[in-house]
């Protein structure tokens, strides 16, 4: 397939690239860094596109993956970083979707991120993809992504949204922002840790992106996450056993919200997500439980 991809050059997406390179797959990365640089990260095999105005209606995918997106917990939330936020996430899916609508020939599929923020804070209340959210801006954020990628549906292409959880891998990611204080010793959970993290192993995340790419009957919103989530104080304990170090000290919420403001509750609040719509397709996770993929992660 000639696949195009935007947010190649991240954490999830260089690797992707590799992967479907790997596979003979044709790619071309939408990004801003230079080609070079693009290379370095994706392989040497991509083109790179600089900007979507360069897509002409001639040009033919027959798959395009939006991965695209400033990392959410980066920075705190001001009304600045809010609206780049939502543009690197809504107005770059609104305008990638309007040039597949003005395509001669159209891609078959659009795999488009989404993200666990999806449903909001929701506490202990196991979620699939029919549950309800709660309303917050990351729910907000991810169901304008959403509505976005779907108008694609409206010009018969067969659309998927990946509900993406906290992404476990090497070098890279969440996990390698916390692995300093927890050599030192100094880890432990935030809050009162019983807020739940659903997670999932990198490689798994390639596979059912690829999944669903070659699967035809499957459209979408799907929950891109393993299927045994944990609470945080479960994760730190995992963590600080796998790394020989106590896991006992945490974070208070008071601080946090001091220091985060309203990003605070990204950290603080949870949801428990199930993959239920992927394991009813017959997706096999390699990693479905937290200490092998941290075990792979740590090259353990």
């Amino acid at each position: 397939m000639h696949i195009l991809i935007t947010g190649g050059t991240g954490f999830i997406g260089r690797a992707l690239c590799r992967s479907l390179l790997a596979g003979g797959h044709r790619l071309t990365v939408l990004s801003r860094q230079p080609p070079e640089r693009v290379r370095a990260s994706c392989g040497d095999g991509v083109a790179v596109l600089a900007s979507l105005r360069e897509l002409t209606p001639q040009a033919q995918f027959d798959a395009v993956v939006n991965l695209a997106g400033e990392s959410i917990a980066a920075q705190r939330w001001t009304e600045a970083r809010k609206k780049i936020l939502w543009d690197s996430r809504v107005t770059l899916t609104a305008e990638l979707v309007d040039r597949i609508a003005a395509d001669e020939a159209k891609p078959a599929v659009l795999v488009s991120g989404s993200a666990v923020g999806y449903y909001g804070n929701r506490d202990d209340t196991p979620l699939n993809e029919d549950a309800t959210p709660a309303d917050d801006f990351s729910h907000r954020l991810c169901a304008a992504w959403e509505q976005a990628a779907l108008r694609a549906a409206e010009c018969g292409v067969r659309v998927c949204l990946l509900r993406t959880g906290l992404v476990i891998g090497r070098d890279g990611g969440f996990l390698q922002r916390l692995l300093p204080p927890f050599r030192l010793g100094l880890g432990g959970p935030i809050g009162n840790g019983r807020q739940w993290m659903s997670w999932i192993h990198r490689d798994d995340h390639l596979a059912l992106t690829q999944y669903l790419l070659e699967h035809t009957e499957l459209s979408g919103a799907f929950n891109a996450t393993a299927p045994n989530p944990v609470t945080n104080a479960e994760f730190s304990r995992g963590l600080g056993r796998l790394l020989h170090r106590p896991a006992l000290l945490p974070l208070p919420a008071p601080l946090l919200r001091l220091a985060f403001g309203e990003m605070a509750e990204l950290l603080l609040g949870g949801q428990r997500v199930l993959p239920q719509r992927l394991l009813q397709a017959g997706f096999q996770f390699r990693y479905p439980a937290l200490e092998q993929a941290l075990a792979e992660a740590l090259g353990r």
